[in-house]
Parts: C-alpha cells; structure tokens; sequence
C-alpha cells in the first residue's frame, strides 16, 4: 500500500476527504520525524515504538574490489512494533 491508497482508505473509514486525511497523515509523519530528530521517539501503546539508535562504526567491504572499507557510525530510526500489532500479524 501506498501513501495515496492508505490516504484513501483512512478518509472512508473516517468519512473525511482526501484532503483532510493528507493533511493529517503529513501532521503525523512531521510530527514522529521531529520528535525522532530531537530524540525523543514516538510510543503508541499497543501499535509500537519510534526512536533512534546508534549504530556501531565497522568494517566492511567493497563488493567490487574486495577492499575493506571502514563504515561510520550514525544514527537510525527504528520501529519496534508493540504486542497488540504482532498478535495481529500472527
């Protein structure tokens, strides 16, 4: 599903329009973004969690040559689902 087909989906289950279901979808996103950029996450109980982690620097290589290269450690986002939404998928 994409982001139009979920837009659709949400403004008949709400009976809003396209419009004001875009809006809220993008409210949301921006929203979770900003809090994961001041490191703050995001947790829906039951659905899941969204935060950041640390990923270590490490060695890896170049699939081309072979060559180790060193890998830099950064900062993801993460989603750990919650129980309610892995019972769901069961």
């Amino acid at each position: 599903m994409n982001k139009s087909e979920l837009v659709e989906a949400i403004a008949k289950l709400t009976s809003q329009t396209k419009a004001d279901t875009e809006r809220s979808l993008d409210a949301f996103i921006d929203v979770i973004s900003k809090n994961i950029k001041k490191k703050e996450g995001v947790k829906l109980v039951g659905f899941g969690t969204f935060s950041v982690s640390n990923r270590k620097a490490r060695i890896g290589r170049n699939p081309q040559t072979g060559e180790e290269i060193q890998i830099p450690a950064r900062k993801v986002p993460v989603f750990r689902p919650g129980k309610d939404l892995k019972d769901n998928v069961k």
